[in-house]
């Protein structure tokens, strides 16, 4: 879960007096560090410049990542036979991500995941969110941190390459209380792994549940029905129609929500199970089986054809697993390429969904003079 630290007394805005522009350290290249790049990607509705920055590694692993959004806008990996290929949907342009994306490799916030009907109350004062996802509120509202232009800056680390993205997302944004500053860290490993740490602060109690909304397919192509996935979680939380949470945490045993051995996710995607039929398929957070409150393992995702595997640790409580229920093949990506139905999923590690309301789930109330803390790791290799 995220760590929540003392920090003391010092200015919210200190982050971003320090942050300078986009591509302030690109060309700090240290002596045998792997490359890095930043390039212009167009200008935002805001008319803001926003900047795409790529990373690669020793191996060939390349990320792309652009200031809209903090957007991953790809991910090249290796297969069994050392060809590289992008293993996340998107698009070859800024425009798609403005006019039509379901949050492609978008960082979502304030709060990623539903809180049902817009409301939540936070130390007896009743608040009102913009309602985007039929009756609720959903990663944010009408204008998250997926739709605004973050700051960035790189550098090379004992770790790898690494690009930080900062944003201030101001007092009744959305409507949520407090100006809030966040930071969100990309940074590229040796070992095929790419290390995304999100560090926030705020100057009025707030809601804060942060996530990373990429849609894998390990195969980069076709759909992800023969994906085989492994879940550390014993349980779930089953939702209304609405997708929202009922506050219980039900066992996954003798359900198609076992996922604690491995199964292919086509399986038993369309079991005669009334959350299945909810989701529309898997749209549901797993709660993590874990041992402590480090990095734990989620989930381990892979393909057959390619060989490619994913692992993913995380701090969280929490992942989300959607099965792109609703790609519709009205949305033409990267190479145009038609994402149709379950073309992509996602494995978003959070807090569970609908916490401001839900007193028995782990809190995501972050108070002034309080550090936000949460890591998760996405591991690559193939078998």
């Amino acid at each position: 879960m995220h760590a929540l630290q003392s920090a003391g007394i010092r200015p919210v805005l200190l982050w971003f007096v320090l942050a300078g522009t986009a591509c302030r350290a690109i060309s700090d290249t240290a002596a045998g560090a792997s490359p890095m790049k930043c390039e212009p990607f167009g200008t935002a509705p805001s008319g803001e410049s926003v900047e795409l920055i790529t990373l690669t590694n020793a191996h060939g692993v390349e990320l792309r990542a652009m200031t809209y959004g903090a957007i991953i806008v790809s991910l090249k990996v290796p297969d069994r036979t050392g060809a590289t290929g992008d293993v996340v949907l998107g698009y070859d342009s800024l425009a798609g991500y403005v006019s039509s994306s379901p949050y492609f490799g978008a960082v979502v916030g304030r709060y990623g995941n539903r809180i049902a009907n817009g409301r939540f109350t936070l130390d007896g004062k009743s608040y009102t969110l913009a309602v985007n996802n039929g009756p609720n509120a959903l990663h944010g509202g009408l204008k998250g941190f997926d739709k605004v232009v973050w700051s960035a800056d790189t550098a090379h680390t004992a770790r790898g390459s690494k690009v930080t993205f900062r944003y201030e997302s101001k007092d009744g944004e959305e409507g949520y209380p407090g100006t809030l500053a966040t930071s969100v860290s990309y940074t590229l490993t040796d070992a095929n792994e790419v290390e995304i740490a999100y560090v926030a602060t705020t100057d009025k109690t707030t809601p804060l549940n942060l996530t990373q909304h990429s849609y894998f397919n390990l195969a980069g192509r076709g759909d992800i029905l023969g994906h085989v996935l492994t879940l550390a979680a014993d349980r779930y939380t089953p939702v209304d129609t609405t997708l929202i949470p009922s506050g219980t945490l039900a066992p996954v045993a003798g359900t198609p929500f076992d996922f604690t051995a491995p199964h292919a996710i086509g399986e038993r995607i369309n079991a005669d199970h009334q959350q299945i039929r909810f989701g529309g398929g898997y749209d549901h957070n797993f709660v993590l089986t874990r041992p402590d409150t480090g990095l734990a393992l989620a989930a381990v995702l892979k393909e057959r054809s390619s060989g490619r595997t994913l692992e993913v640790r995380t701090t969280e409580p929490g992942v989300q697993f959607y099965s792109g229920n609703f790609l519709d093949g009205t949305l033409t990506g990267k190479g145009r390429q038609v994402y149709q139905r379950r073309s992509g999923l996602c494995l978003e590690t959070q807090h569970f969904p609908n916490s401001p309301n839900q007193a028995s789930f782990p809190s995501t109330i972050l108070r002034p003079g309080e550090t936000y803390r949460s890591r998760t790791v996405w591991k690559f290799w193939a078998e």
